[in-house]
């Protein structure tokens, strides 16, 4: 299900969190390679720096990218735009 506002982000970040979250492997792996603890995850979801670092994980490993992309409805350039815009300190 495509975010309510792409090219808002945040929204975007989140719902990229979203659909890691939702796949167990792909899960884990963030969880493992970033150290967070799901209650650190929850009370920093929203963060830009968070989200920033998720988008950055899934460019890292092309077909988690492209796979999330595919969940949201959007083109991976887009998330690409959204973590600059993160690390910019944007929206």
């Amino acid at each position: 299900m495509p975010p309510a506002t792409p090219n808002d982000p945040v929204a975007l970040g989140l719902a990229a969190l979203a659909s890691t979250l939702g796949e167990g492997r792909r899960a884990q792996r963030f969880l493992d390679l970033t150290g967070i603890g799901t209650d650190e995850l929850r009370a920093r979801a929203g963060e830009p720096a968070l989200l920033a670092a998720l988008l950055r994980f899934l460019e890292a490993h092309e077909p988690d990218l492209i796979a999330v992309a595919g969940a949201l409805g959007v083109e991976p350039e887009l998330l690409v735009e959204a973590r600059r815009e993160l690390e910019r300190g944007g929206p």
